[in-house]
């Protein structure tokens, strides 16, 4: 029987993460992986379709010169080999990066799938030649859980890879089609229509909610919407998924809109973003007392310390439930947080506060968001006040193009306005501009504290500025 302080089961955000920052603290700590440290995130998401969607920004780059800025400059082809070795080169040195931080950290990485075989006890069945670290494990002061989350498929439809896709095996399928059905309108469904739409696809949308991106604010799938169709997206909400079938050259699917008929499509390919289902197969959850709820997430007894019903079993990442937002920068935060709380860290370290986690969808218009929507803030009792700033109003946002807008979100203070209660984005490099949203949500803000502080002009973040100065009664552009 091996001994160590901790046993993480999962090496993907949440899991290395976790693993690292208790090996800063002088922990002992093991961590299982049954495919590659890094997961979803580094391997089949985050990363290479950040790389990706990047590439498609140079794309759309090329024909914006080209109508807009009298750049004659045209795009011969794209070559898809030379594209996708950049992007696995990148996935490559991310990998390399984080199995060297986690070997200077003296975390030790067991190749192998592992299952739990008590409250404190794990078996680890060694996927490598020759290797003595499986067999079983005891963790003197616990067992984090963080083995992460699959695409959801649909019944009947079986993904194979070329014709039939899902989020994780989309940048791999075989090179680029010329058509595309994309069934899901939430953030990787999003990405991906605007990722094929900019490689030349024609791209259909489906969300079966009366709206893209139905978590986020009501504004925002209204600016998104009408920027993913003016980009020539067909986009269809409050639509079904009835049936559909792969035949010799693509796939013909039958969807029922929100009014008339029912319309059939034909795609070159169907990518299937329909969520995400957590992974816990091979677990033996039972054998810890563990079980998971009716959607199959390992819900934490107490989520001041993510630890489970069972003592000293903790959990993060995708096994977690809302208000968990399954994003790896909030798996970050709750490695964080496990890995503090098993080495007794004190003062006690804060839960994380999902409400100021910050939310991005990266495609074009790209919409980034973090804190209450405008409807949230009213159902939690709120009495607020809302200001939207449209981007072309400075003249950054008239020279980038896209449209776009600024929301914010506060309470009632009297006469004037009172904390912060969310902000919202759409346009371009909302992704980049949302951090210092963060900040202002998170501190518990006043429009009045965001005004004191000048933003550079000429730029696009003058127009988070300005929301902000409107709502503190000192607007300049926006009276």
């Amino acid at each position: 029987m091996h001994e160590t302080d901790i046993i993480v089961i999962g090496g993907g955000t949440g899991g290395y993460s976790t693993a690292l920052r208790a090996a800063t603290l002088g922990l002992d700590v093991v961590l299982a992986e049954r495919d590659l440290v890094g997961g979803t995130c580094l391997h089949r998401g985050c990363i290479p379709s950040k790389a990706m969607l990047h590439a498609a920004e140079l794309v759309d780059g090329i024909a914006e010169a080209r109508e807009r800025w009298g750049v004659k400059a045209t795009l011969d082809a794209v070559d898809w080999s030379a594209l996708t070795a950049t992007r696995d080169d990148i996935v490559a040195r991310n990998h390399r990066g984080v199995e060297g931080h986690l070997s200077h950290a003296g975390v030790r990485v067991v190749r192998g799938s592992a299952a739990l075989t008590g409250a404190r006890t794990v078996r680890i069945t060694s996927t490598e030649t020759g290797a003595d670290a499986g067999g079983e494990w005891t963790a003197r002061r616990g067992i984090v859980l963080a083995t992460g989350s699959r695409p959801r498929a649909l019944p009947g439809l079986r993904p194979d890879g070329r014709q039939v896709v899902t989020s994780d095996d989309a940048l791999f399928a075989p090179g680029l089609p010329a058509s595309v059905l994309v069934l899901g309108g939430g953030a990787i469904g999003v990405e991906y229509a605007s990722l094929h739409r900019s490689m030349g696809a024609q791209v259909t949308l489906v969300e079966a909610a009366d709206r893209l991106l139905p978590l986020e604010d009501a504004d925002v799938s209204r600016h998104l919407t009408r920027g993913l169709k003016k980009r020539g997206i067909e986009v269809l909400t409050g639509a079904r998924l009835e049936h559909a079938e792969p035949y010799a050259d693509g796939v013909r699917a039958t969807v029922r809109p929100a009014r008339g008929e029912p319309r059939t499509l034909d795609a070159e390919r169907l990518l299937v973003a329909v969520g995400r289902t957590p992974v816990t197969d091979g677990l033996d959850l039972g054998a810890a007392g563990l079980t998971t709820d009716d959607r199959g997430f390992v819900a934490p007894a107490d989520w001041s310390r993510l630890e489970t019903a069972v003592p000293g079993i903790h959990v993060v990442g995708d096994l977690l439930p809302p208000p968990s937002l399954g994003l790896a920068h909030a798996s970050f935060a709750e490695g964080l947080l496990v890995a503090e709380t098993l080495a007794g860290r004190s003062p006690r370290p804060q839960p994380v506060d999902y409400d100021t986690v910050p939310r991005v969808t990266y495609s074009s218009p790209q919409t980034a968001a973090v804190g209450l929507s405008e409807a949230q803030a009213r159902e939690r009792g709120h009495d607020v006040v809302v200001n939207t700033m449209p981007l072309t109003a400075v003249a950054k946002g008239m020279v980038h193009g896209q449209g776009g807008m600024v929301k914010v979100v506060a309470e009632r203070a009297g006469e004037g306005t009172g904390r912060v209660l969310g902000v919202h984005l759409v346009g371009p490099h909302g992704s980049e501009m949302i951090a210092e949203s963060q900040l202002i949500v998170g501190w518990d803000a006043e429009p009045s504290d965001v005004a004191r502080h000048i933003h550079p002009h000429p730029t696009l973040s003058e127009a988070v500025g300005e929301a902000f100065l409107t709502l503190a009664g000192r607007g300049l552009h926006q009276i």
